[in-house]
């Protein structure tokens, strides 16, 4: 099917579209981090009302690159969940608005799904495969069996990976997005200079905890107040970030290693970190692990991602009528009952 994907689950506006639910032949991407900036972190309530004044536009651009026509396109899918409420209701409202007048089939996606799924845009991967889910608002642990057959496998106990990086980031006074800036400062920095704590590392469980890791951050910089953007701050956000990617690894690692499986998909926004890139490489690469990372444009909010399940859905007759609402809460595991029933 040629879809028209729409995502607006946070602080992008995303529109694409997508053929077969592999072939992307446009992808816009509109982003709000200057109009978050200067809160150090996104505003509910703006991110909602650049979505109203940037959907249109996205919309029409995304067509306009994939030189198609609304005529042309056979279906439509869009984040329902989970996500901000008032961001969310921007895109489905957009969508269903889109369904109803042009009399189209419509799927609500689940954010996380989409971000999974976004590897298959680049290659395929056989299921089933355990996916660690690592963005701003999620740090989860999947077994998947299939587009739709999803186990919780574990998660955060507080605080998401990338909500940590962007904490420690505020309080050492870089800018935001912080993870972004942790990242590049941590390239010239000695992981090894600062032993922070590695959270739930040795439990056992799958589960994840960064506030304690962030809260001794906090405590050091306390005792050694950070002057300037010299080395010290270097090494501090080094050692920080060597410390979260640790715990992604290893646990990511003994969850396939438990669960029998020989492949590994990491995906979401702090996928795009450096570091966790390349130890999760490495690690996977000495156990035999076949690892599949999307590219740092797939790994970000983006609305390409959602074709891959919406298509899914669709070309089996699984839509939802226009009584589709946000989901501010929507569990991954719940998907499955789309296919039974």
């Amino acid at each position: 099917m040629l879809l028209l994907t729409i995502e607006t689950s946070c602080d992008e506006t995303a529109a694409a579209v997508v053929r077969d639910g592999r072939t992307v032949l446009s992808s816009i991407v509109a982003s709000q981090v200057k109009d978050h900036a200067v809160y150090g972190g996104v505003v509910p309530e703006i991110a909602s009302r650049k979505h109203l004044e940037s959907i249109p536009v996205v919309i029409d651009e995304a067509l306009r690159t994939a030189s198609v026509s609304l005529d042309a396109i056979e279906g439509v899918a869009v984040t329902q969940g989970p996500g901000l409420a008032g961001a969310l209701l921007v895109g489905t409202a957009v969508a269903k608005a889109i369904a109803f007048a042009r009399r189209l089939p419509i799927v609500g996606v689940n954010h996380i799904e989409g971000h999974l799924s976004a590897i298959f845009l680049e290659r395929e991967v056989a299921f089933p495969f355990v996916a660690l889910a690592v963005s701003g608002g999620h740090t989860h642990l999947y077994r998947v069996d299939g587009i739709g057959r999803y186990t919780t496998l574990g998660q955060t106990r507080d605080d998401a990976a990338g909500e940590a990086f962007d904490k420690v980031a505020k309080l050492l006074g870089l800018s935001y997005p912080g993870g972004v800036e942790i990242d590049r400062l941590a390239a010239e920095g000695d992981p090894t200079r600062i032993p922070f704590p590695r959270p739930l590392l040795h439990d056992g469980s799958f589960n994840f905890s960064f506030s304690g890791l962030k809260t001794a951050v906090l405590n050091y910089v306390r005792k050694n107040p950070v002057q300037g953007d010299g080395q010290q701050l270097r090494d501090l956000c080094a050692s920080f970030q060597r410390a979260a990617c640790d715990v992604l690894v290893t646990k990511t690692l003994l969850a396939a290693e438990t669960e029998g499986i020989g492949r590994i998909v990491v995906a979401g926004g702090v996928a795009c970190n450096s570091a966790l890139r390349r130890d999760m490489a490495r690690e996977a690469a000495d156990r035999g692990i076949e690892l599949a990372i999307p590219s740092p444009s797939l790994c970000s909010d983006n609305a390409a991602m959602l074709a891959v399940p919406g298509d899914f859905y669709l070309s089996r007759g699984i839509s939802d009528g226009l009584s589709l609402d946000a989901l501010v809460n929507w569990p991954l595991d719940t998907i499955r009952t789309r296919l039974e029933s």
